[in-house]
Parts: structure tokens; sequence; C-alpha cells
């Protein structure tokens, strides 16, 4: 009888466990990655998530021990493993660190657009992430988006409603969107740089340049010295005005298909331009750019296509330091300046780009640039993270800010726009007033002749 009990039980839960929702059978993680990681707890110690949460789950091998269960049925795709998933900033610092060589990134991409697939999430998170999803990647809608948002800043709506704190009570993660929302200018609804740009001097490449969607908005003067940065070191510079989001953002949260359509709009875009290289100046795009790729590698139509885009992929600081420089740089300042230079993520572990920044910087006459502690520790921006995981970037953000002050820098090169809002907003919270400028500006002065003017 008890043998017939225990039975009865075990078909019970063999059938509980076939009722559990987990993931489809669309690019679930590869089994033979997760094997691959031995769970030897080098990743612990790099995964900013883990440092600030302090639980196993929401480290890279916790994570790959879910992944794995819920491949096996053994657990479900839930709230509970869900917000684990949510809570990894996608730096891939453990990828950089693991002694096994385990492929985290291909295993954390492949379960969030499980995530995004399968687990349904509750409104407010839904509505959040559309709103985020149906504007960020397209320029022109998000401009007429930050109309009313400019009058909101010029009208002093929020210095007021920062004031009092309201919108923290109502939404924290609308709040942490209002605390890094830039100063919203007439230039910001403009579009100066023409589609041909010839090189200065000796015409040595044709590049193409990808404006990005935020940064073309908030941060075209990177983008403006960029090109100057670039003719004048004997490249003609090509920008399509069909060009739109290079999917950056909807790939590293799991949005399939509007990632695969955007890639294919980027691709279309630079198709019969005719460029040697293509050109991007922010971290996170560059790394997506590079992995084009993979994003449509089941596409009949685009993935040679893919392929061959991804292969003219530059980070501009990348492209510029194997080329060498050709024109003579100018001290940025009257005395000698110290800079620090910030390491952003997906450059520095995603696209493996660290030396050569930090050489174009180091040649810059004047300039003395120091290392800060933590160097490879992710500043909490990570894309949108910061405004969907809000706590935990706040964190970061205050570390990451601390260790740059304590180099005793004047002046912080950052080469991503997240991470420099990110930083920006930390720097006021410690009533810092510190420059925070992109590499690619720092050249385009030294080019220039330009000198900064800085705050002692």
């Amino acid at each position: 009888m008890q043998i017939s009990d225990n039975s009865h039980k075990t078909a019970e839960n063999t059938a509980e466990i076939k009722n559990l929702k987990g993931f489809d059978a669309n690019h679930p993680p590869d089994p033979k990655l997760i094997d691959s990681c031995v769970h030897c707890g080098f990743c612990l110690s790099t995964c900013p998530s883990y440092r600030v949460l302090g639980k196993e789950m929401d480290s890279p091998r916790g994570r790959i021990y879910l992944m794995d269960a819920i491949n096996e049925g053994e657990i479900a795709l839930n709230d509970s493993t869900a917000q684990h998933f949510d809570s990894c900033l996608g730096c891939l610092a453990c990828v950089t660190t693991c002694p096994s060589g385990v492929q985290y990134d291909k295993l954390i991409s492949a379960t969030r657009h499980q995530v995004e697939r399968n687990y349904p999430r509750n409104w407010i998170d839904k509505l959040f992430r559309k709103l985020i999803f149906s504007l960020f990647p397209y320029p022109q809608l998000l401009r007429i988006f930050l109309i009313p948002l400019f009058l909101y800043q010029k009208l002093g709506l929020q210095k007021l409603v920062r004031a009092t704190g309201i919108l923290k009570l109502i939404s924290p993660r609308l709040a942490a969107m209002d605390s890094i929302l830039p100063e919203i200018t007439f230039k910001t609804f403009q579009d100066k740089l023409p589609t041909i740009i010839p090189a200065q001097n000796e015409k040595r490449y044709r590049v193409g340049v990808i404006l990005g969607c935020v940064q073309r908005l908030f941060f075209s003067p990177i983008n403006e010295a960029t090109v100057r940065v670039l003719t004048a070191n004997g490249c003609e510079v090509v920008i399509p005005k069909s060009q739109g989001c290079c999917a950056a953002l909807p790939e590293h949260q799991g949005q399939t298909e509007q990632a695969k359509a955007l890639a294919r709009q980027m691709i279309d875009s630079f198709a019969d331009t005719d460029v040697d290289y293509v050109i991007i100046n922010a971290a996170g795009c560059g790394h997506t750019l590079k992995e084009y790729a993979h994003i449509l590698e089941n596409d009949p139509e685009y993935s040679q296509k893919a392929q061959e885009f991804a292969a003219k992929v530059k980070d501009a600081q990348e492209f510029l330091y194997n080329i060498g420089l050709t024109t003579k740089l100018s001290p940025l300042t009257d005395k000698p300046l110290t800079m620090v230079y910030q390491d952003a993520c997906h450059l520095l572990h995603g696209q493996k780009i660290s030396v050569q920044p930090r050489q174009l910087l180091q040649q810059i006459p004047n300039l003395k640039l120091k290392e800060p502690l933590d160097a490879a520790l992710c500043c909490g921006s990570a894309g949108v993270y910061n405004m969907l995981q809000p706590e935990v970037a706040e964190e970061l953000g205050q570390q990451k800010v601390q260790n740059l002050l304590n180099t005793g820098a004047e002046l912080i090169a950052s080469p991503n726009p997240g991470c420099a809002l990110q930083i920006s907003k930390h720097l006021k919270l410690q009533g810092k007033d510190v420059a925070v400028m992109h590499p690619m500006e720092l050249l385009d002065c030294a080019i220039r002749g330009e000198k900064l003017h800085l705050i002692d």
C-alpha cells in the first residue's frame, strides 16, 4: 500500500512539473553553454547586482542555476525567478572574469528574450516598458515627446517636482527617469549634420557614422565632434538620413522582433554607401551593432548582410587608434590636466576595448591619466536599467562616482551617453562640479586648439 501511495505522489509531481510555465522551444539558453559553468564563484566579486543585493540568485552563477532548472522543468518562470534575471545589468564583467570561458552574454540574452515572451508582467511594468520601447528607439517620435518636457523644464516645474519629492512617491521609476533627464534646448530639436562631409586634406577612408537615437537628441555635440575628428584625420564621412536606432535598447531587454526590425533598417540605410567602416561613438550601441550577425542569424535575407555589416563596425576610439592620428594635438588647458577615464561596460567587457582610448587620450600634451578603483564595475546605467531597477542603480552610481572622485581628477572622460548621464547625476547629488566629457570631444578640442575652462 505504501508503494502505491508513493507511486501516486510521484505521478502527481511529474504532472505538476510538466504543467510548470517555462521557456519555449525558440532558442532557450543553450544547455551546453550552461554546462560549461563549473560554479567556481569567480564571477561573484565582479557582479554589480550581487555586490549590491548579496543574493546568490542575483549573481551569474545563480542565474545559470535558474536557467538550467527552468530548462529541465524543475522550476517555473514566474515572479520569483524572473526578478533575478531582471536584476542583471548585462554589464558582462563576469564574461571577462570567468576562468572557464562561460559565455554568459549569450545565456542572459537568450533568457531575456524568453522572459519577455513567456513571463506575464503586471500592468504597471508593461506600461512603463511600453513607454520606453515605443519612444526611445525612435528619435523623431521622441523629439515630439520632448516638447512638453521642454516646457516642463523651462517653466520651472521640474525644480518644483524635484523639491517636493512627489514623483518618487508616485513612481520611483518615473523619478529615476526625471533624475537623469538632461537639459532640453532648441538644439535638441535640430539636425545639423549633412549627409556627406569631405575629408580634410588627403582622403584616407570613407566611413559611415551612426548618430544613435537618444545620443542625436541629447548629445549632438558629441556626434559633431566625432565627425570633425574623423574628417581632420583624413576620413570622408557619410551619414545616411534613413538610419534609426541601432537596436541596443530592445535587444538588451528581450524585445526580439523590434530589435530585428531596427537592425534590418540600419543595414539597409548603409547598403549603398560604399563605406570602408561604420563608426559608432556610444559603447552600448557599438556592442549591439557588432552582434547583428547573431541577432539576424535565422533571417534568410539578412543573415549574410548582417555578417558583412557587423564586420565593418568600429568604435570611434578603436578606429582612430588603429589608423593613427595624423593631426597635431594641443594642450586642453594652460597647466597640466589630471583626468580619469571611465570604462563603459559594453566597451570594456563587450568589445574588449580598454587600452585604445587611454592611449589616444595620452597623446594630448600635458594630460595625466589616473586610474580609479573598481574601474571594471558598472556605473548602474546599463541602457535603461537605471530606470527599470532604480534602487540598485542608485547604489552603483554612488560607488562609481566616489571611486572616480577619489582619483583627484579634474575631468572625467566617458565614452557612453548613458554612463555620462548617470555619472553627472551622482556628481550633482554629491555636490561636485566636475566636468564629464566624451573622449571624442576632448580630441576635437585638442585638434582645434580650443582650451577647456574648468572650475578649480
